[in-house]
């Protein structure tokens, strides 16, 4: 286990991530899967006038997938939906270099992830199943 990619910050938000439970009756959902290390997450959003109001999720997968989870869920109530994609795209940019800035605080716990490339999918994951479910609501 690589600890600076596990640190205590990142250890707390998959606590967090692990105890967040589905949704009864969710607006939109979507279930992403990585072939590469197996993780698996199905996310769930309740939008109502296209706000964000409740996130909820079953993950499958490793701590830092867990963690990315838990952020989205801590930050993106009662924001527009078309946060998620802007998020996302700033996420992406950020672990691979190409961007500073990030729109989260709390998605600053992911700065190590950025040494280890093999592992931006597994913050990405979360973001992808989000971005699906309401890819596909239209």
């Amino acid at each position: 286990m690589n600890d600076a990619l596990y640190q205590d910050e990142i250890v707390a938000l998959a606590r967090a991530g692990r105890a967040l439970p589905r949704l009864d009756a969710p607006t939109v959902t979507a279930r992403v899967d990585n072939p590469v290390c197996g993780d698996r997450i199905t996310v769930d959003l309740k939008i109502e006038n296209g706000t964000v109001t409740a996130v909820g999720s079953k993950v499958q997968g490793c701590a830092l997938c867990q963690a990315s989870i838990a952020v989205i869920a801590d930050n993106v109530i009662g924001q527009k939906t078309e946060t998620l994609p802007t998020v996302a795209k700033a996420v992406e940019d950020y672990l691979s270099g190409k961007g500073e800035m990030l729109p989260w605080t709390a998605l600053s716990a992911f700065s190590p992830v950025r040494a280890a490339k093999s592992r931006w999918e597994c913050v990405m994951l979360p973001f992808r199943a989000a971005n699906k479910a309401l890819a596909e609501k239209g």
